[in-house]
């Protein structure tokens, strides 16, 4: 699981993908900024880095898909490599597990989106059982061009009646199965 002490880290491993078109932010957060995403985001979902070595080459992470109600089942997902690892199975280890975690903690759908042209977030999106489900069409201005937004989606589980809220990180810490999944995944 993240913690503030690698925002750092995962500030400068998402800086590419602010300078390029990927992301729709303009300027690149600081650690600051990074550390205050990481906490909001552990209040309702799991972050997770990898280290290799001692340093992160990536994160993962799940999110609020929205703020209404009724969406508290949904969560979009991310995730970022640093350039050095791409390739290498950083992105499989952390979705692998995020997927398990958030199953886990009772969400249905994982949603994510994609800023097109991407060929390698789509295969690693469609290789984890994501389903495209459409594309928002110039959706975004920038670096002088309108950008195309995919979405795709992945079933958790099958939609049962009423659901319970999904459990949050801090109350699952204790969990045998949330451990296990963090032992099997590297820490």
């Amino acid at each position: 699981m993240a913690h503030a002490g690698d925002a750092a880290a995962v500030a400068a491993i998402y800086a590419p993908s602010v300078a390029g078109p990927t992301s729709f932010e303009l300027e690149p957060p600081t650690a600051g900024e990074m550390a205050a995403r990481i906490a909001g985001v552990l209040a309702h979902a799991p972050w997770l880095v990898l280290e290799r070595d001692g340093a992160v080459v990536g994160y993962a992470y799940g999110a609020r898909h929205r703020d209404r109600a009724a969406y508290l089942w949904s969560v979009d997902t991310s995730v970022y490599i640093d350039a050095a690892h791409h390739r290498t199975g950083v992105g499989r280890a952390l979705y692998r597990a995020l997927l398990e975690l958030l199953r886990l903690q009772g969400f249905y759908v994982a949603h994510a989106g994609v800023t097109l042209p991407n060929p390698a977030s789509v295969g690693l999106h469609e290789v984890l059982g994501f389903e495209p489900v459409g594309v928002y069409r110039d959706v975004g201005f920038k670096q002088g061009a309108w950008r195309d937004v995919g979405w795709w989606r992945l079933a958790l589980r099958a939609p049962d009646g009423a659901p319970a809220p999904p459990r949050t990180p801090a109350e699952m810490a204790g969990h045998p199965a949330w451990t296990a999944i963090l032992e099997r995944h590297g820490g």
